[in-house]
């Protein structure tokens, strides 16, 4: 990817942007309930408290009564159907554990959750890290080779290894475009493109995320049994945590054919938080398995929560394939590598092709254009 003064730009004005919505976000969260309208006798009086059901208040003659006293008070007929004992008031069309219950309390407690909880802090969190990557690109650029490439590429991914990860990587890019829409639209949006739009918008992200969520979790199996074999821990991990991958600093500890950061990324994203957010997903895309709402409250919060994970360590993953590092997207792209640059950031991997212990194809320079020198 370029490192230029023009995609450093574009990264600010997309984090001010980011400000600006997650501001309108957390101003609508923490907005209050309106206000009911006062009434003239509730504005002078206090209101009269419902007493519990008994025998002798809940007769015919005692609901006339009462209606004399506070009249339009439905307070008996709702507390009888949020009750959930059969009857003739909470007898619902619904088939199944459900049959009985029209009004679900619970419900109230999840919704709160969601548009407070979940929304604020998943939000800021996705903004405070995309700021925080703005900010090392803006003053470290994109990191090169310290030394000139050889014009010698090796093939460091198969035509099998990028299909599985571009499959899982645009499957992801639409369930996390569309999970955002879902989560934050209404707050910031809706204001900007009004209703009409938005609810097209809604109806599109809600029906395309339904549908690529099982592909989307094809791919994440794929994607663990094709890449397991070289994601366990091998020499040279711990030093490459401890120095941070020579990300603040000149020196690069040697690492396999993938180093700890992306040992990380396989083992905590890619394969506990997909199978995580994969499973929670069929819990709320197949609501006929006679799961209850509560089941699908829950499986909504984890469902979000581990989305707003997978979607924070992608951030970093995505930077680091791109913007980040040179020659790691034309890696991906093209599947060749220059020599230099498998040395410099994967020197055992890159010992065990020389010396012939991993098979790999010979490649075509042209494939790979130059990687840039750090000056």
């Amino acid at each position: 990817m370029v490192d230029s003064p023009l995609a450093r730009s574009a990264i600010a004005v997309v984090a001010a942007l980011s400000l600006s919505f997650l501001g309108a976000s957390f101003s609508y969260a923490q907005a209050p309930a309106p206000a009911p309208a006062p009434t003239s006798e509730s504005s002078s009086s206090a209101q009269v408290p419902t007493p519990p059901p008994t025998p002798e208040n809940s007769s015919p003659a005692a609901e006339a009564e009462r209606q004399q006293v506070q009249p339009f008070n439905n307070a008996p007929v709702w507390r009888e159907i949020r009750s959930n004992t059969p009857g003739t008031t909470t007898t619902t069309t619904v088939v199944g554990r459900e049959t009985n219950v029209l009004i679900q309390p619970q419900g109230q407690t999840w919704r709160t959750l969601r548009n407070s909880d979940i929304s604020v802090f998943g939000g800021w969190a996705l903004v405070v890290l995309f700021l925080v990557i703005a900010t090392f690109y803006w003053v470290k650029g994109t990191l090169a080779l310290h030394e000139p490439p050889t014009g010698r590429v090796i093939l460091r991914f198969t035509w099998l290894d990028r299909v599985i990860h571009w499959s899982t990587a645009i499957t992801f890019s639409i369930l996390a475009l569309s999970g955002l829409i879902m989560l934050f639209g209404k707050a910031v949006l809706l204001p900007l493109i009004g209703y009409t739009l938005f609810s097209w918008l809604a109806v599109l992200g809600k029906n395309l995320h339904n549908f690529t969520g099982p592909l989307f979790s094809l791919c994440v199996l794929m994607l663990f049994f094709n890449f397991v074999r070289d994601n366990f821990p091998g020499p040279g991990d711990w030093q490459w945590i401890r120095h941070f991958g020579g990300l603040v600093s000149k020196y690069e500890p040697p690492s396999g054919r993938f180093n700890a950061g992306e040992k990380l990324w396989f083992w905590g994203g890619a394969s506990m938080l997909g199978i995580i957010v994969s499973m929670s997903g069929f819990v709320l895309d197949f609501p006929n398995f006679n799961q209850t709402r509560q089941t699908m409250q829950i499986a909504h919060v984890i469902h979000s929560v581990g989305a707003v994970l997978f979607m924070l360590g992608a951030m970093g993953h995505i930077y680091m394939g791109t913007l980040g590092m040179a020659g790691a997207y034309d890696a991906m792209r093209t599947g060749y590598v220059d020599e230099e640059w498998a040395r410099e950031h994967h020197a055992y991997w890159y010992n065990d092709v020389k010396a012939g212990r991993v098979p790999v194809q010979a490649g075509d320079p042209r494939v790979v254009r130059r990687t840039p020198v750090k000056a």
